[in-house]
């Protein structure tokens, strides 16, 4: 009988990455992780980063929710997720090297720096863990790791082995990647505004400014002294005050509060005795799959169906952020709904399957330079010729991939989506529910309460095709 007691069930190791001080060195981790080339060569080809990088960072953060604070049955297919997922990725970097994300010793430093992560927060609070807490860390750490299947060779034996696995593989492996940079000079000064932002959206270029100016001193700050001496990373005297501050300041603020509010994910020992709610069919925390661009009005009905196909390029296809569509940008979109709702190998396939048939359609009949990409131009021209010439153009790839989304959201296969199942597949915290309800209702012609398959797919046919911005298919999730 399979045990469902997680390995890392350990209380310091869930208090420790539970708090939400973490988030003082998640920038840190990030930069460490994206030093490997093999991890930068994944995220310049596959990541979408760039373009949606608060939905990545939701990800990371529920991906390690169902690492580290849950059951063994629920680690164990998170794991079977991350390796299908890391399967997908691989093939040769800017340098001509071969890379995959499967590459054992990739992953262990992965893992490692999430366990160096910890330690390095409480040594900056100025309350280091002693010798035996990090061996009690350090052993639920690799417990948890046990479940990966990766040899115990590339590890570091014990918790005091840490700290020269660490100088040992920045010095004969990490690089300055182009990953590195961006994450500490680039990425958050470009990034969209977060859509938990409320009334400060407007101030976000501003308030943008100022997140990217401190994290980028507190990360340089607290980059490990070898780190930062090999690649020649500067540590002002402000940079280290502000370290300081931050650190030894969260740490009497936040350990001084309420269980509820000290921990982002509660470990075991702190929460209420009575039992979880069940599970609703089709829900989800996670951010959104797939999400359609609101339109905006225009007065000219021609100019309405161009603008969505326009925004659509924009806000879904192009999901890597770098002005062109290829494989990896519709790849990128089958993880995305795949990961949210939680597939299980064979229902992801068949996602995948059809949005690479849904690519090679695009490919095919869009890339007017034959360079391997799509560029914005190239697809609103070709998409609204095609559409116009043949009335099955949209069924030979856009269709195939919808009619599979729909099935995967089809979590009861039932043959229609509920309002639990299509929020589960539009929605998430992102989204206003207001704004999704109206989406439902607006597709659910008939009223009954449940979208059916040719509902779903006529609404993304009337999306890019309708004259005018009032037609139900343009308003799948909001009002023109």
């Amino acid at each position: 009988m399979t045990s469902t007691v997680s390995p890392g069930s350990g209380t310091l190791l869930r208090h420790t990455l539970g708090e939400w001080r973490i988030a003082l060195v998640a920038w840190r981790l990030l930069v460490l992780q994206n030093a490997d080339p093999a991890v930068a060569a994944g995220v310049a080809q596959f990541s979408t980063y760039r373009a949606h990088p608060w939905r990545r960072i939701e990800h990371t953060m529920d991906s390690g929710k169902h690492l580290f604070f849950s059951d063994r049955d629920t680690l164990r297919r998170e794991i079977a997720r991350l390796d299908r997922t890391h399967r997908r990725i691989g093939g040769t970097d800017a340098q001509g090297r071969t890379f995959t994300a499967t590459d054992p010793k990739v992953r262990v430093w992965v893992l490692v720096t999430v366990y160096e992560s910890m330690t390095a927060m409480r040594e900056l609070s100025g309350n280091p863990l002693s010798h035996a807490e990090l061996d009690q860390l350090y052993g639920e750490f690799r417990s948890v790791c046990a479940e990966f299947g990766l040899a115990d060779e590339l590890f570091p034996e014990t918790a005091a082995d840490v700290p020269a696995y660490m100088d040992r593989t920045i010095r004969e492996r990490l690089e300055y990647t182009e990953a590195v940079h961006d994450l500490l000079y680039t990425m958050l000064r470009q990034a969209p505004a977060p859509r938990r932002l409320g009334r400060l959206r407007p101030a976000w270029p501003l308030l943008r400014l100022l997140v990217a100016r401190t994290l980028t001193a507190l990360t340089l700050a607290d980059l490990p002294p070898s780190f930062r001496e090999r690649f020649d990373l500067p540590r002002t005297p402000a940079a280290a005050a502000l370290s300081w501050t931050l650190h030894h300041g969260m740490r009497l603020v936040v350990t001084r509060l309420p269980d509820r509010l000290r921990y982002r994910t509660l470990p075991a020992d702190t929460l209420p005795s009575q039992p979880s709610p069940a599970p609703v069919a089709g829900a989800t925390d996670t951010p959104v799959a797939v999400r359609m661009p609101r339109p905006r009005r225009r007065s000219r009905r021609e100019g309405a169906r161009s603008h969505r196909v326009d925004a659509f390029f924009r806000q879904v296809l192009d999901q890597t952020g770098d002005g062109y569509i290829n494989a990896a940008d519709l790849q990128a979109m089958a993880h995305n709904a795949c990961w949210q709702l939680e597939l299980d190998e064979a229902r992801e396939a068949e996602v995948y399957a059809a949005f690479d048939t849904w690519w090679q359609q695009i490919r095919s009949t869009m890339d007017a330079d034959a360079d391997g990409r799509v560029s914005r131009a190239e697809f609103v021209t070709a998409m609204l010729a095609g559409i116009d010439r043949d009335p099955d153009y949209l069924a030979t790839g856009l269709h195939i991939a919808v009619h599979a989304l729909f099935r995967a959201a089809d979590a009861d296969g039932s043959g229609h989506l509920c309002a639990d199942e299509y929020r589960a597949l539009f929605g998430g915290s992102r989204v206003h529910p207001a704004e999704l309800n109206h989406g439902f209702r607006q597709l659910d012609a008939d009223g009954d309460g449940q979208i059916t398959e040719e509902e779903f797919v006529h609404a993304f046919t009337e999306y890019f095709t309708a004259r005018a911005d009032t037609t139900a298919g343009a308003q799948l999730l909001g009002r023109p």
